[in-house]
């Protein structure tokens, strides 16, 4: 992206032939001499977690349901309201098993 150096505006690219970038603000122009390239490495940020991470799940109850992933009999759950007042609470399920620790939703 090219910015004016006078206003500090976006410069766009003309329209007929594509051989110019200008400026919507004033009356700069910038003439294309040659391919114009430009490459910024976007540096992506952590994503927390929105059911508060392991810690979540220190002092929650268990359950008997299935896990979808290895069938075990025996989940940790934890209800959270995600979605407005008046819309039922997500039940949120954890396998048992320590090899899985498979994680899933209802509703």
């Amino acid at each position: 992206m090219l910015f004016c150096p006078h206003c500090a505006n976006l410069l766009l690219i003309e329209n007929e032939g594509g051989q110019a970038f200008f400026c919507q603000s004033c009356p700069y122009v910038y003439s294309i001499q040659s391919r114009h390239t430009s490459r910024k490495e976007l540096k992506r940020k952590e994503v927390d977690d929105v059911l508060g991470g392991a810690d979540a799940w220190k002092n929650v109850d268990s359950t008997e349901v299935t896990c979808p992933k290895c069938e075990n009999e025996k989940a940790y759950f934890m209800m959270i309201q995600i979605r407005s007042a008046d819309e039922p609470s997500s039940i949120f399920y954890k396998c048992c098993k320590e090899d899985c620790q498979h994680q899933w939703r209802e509703g």
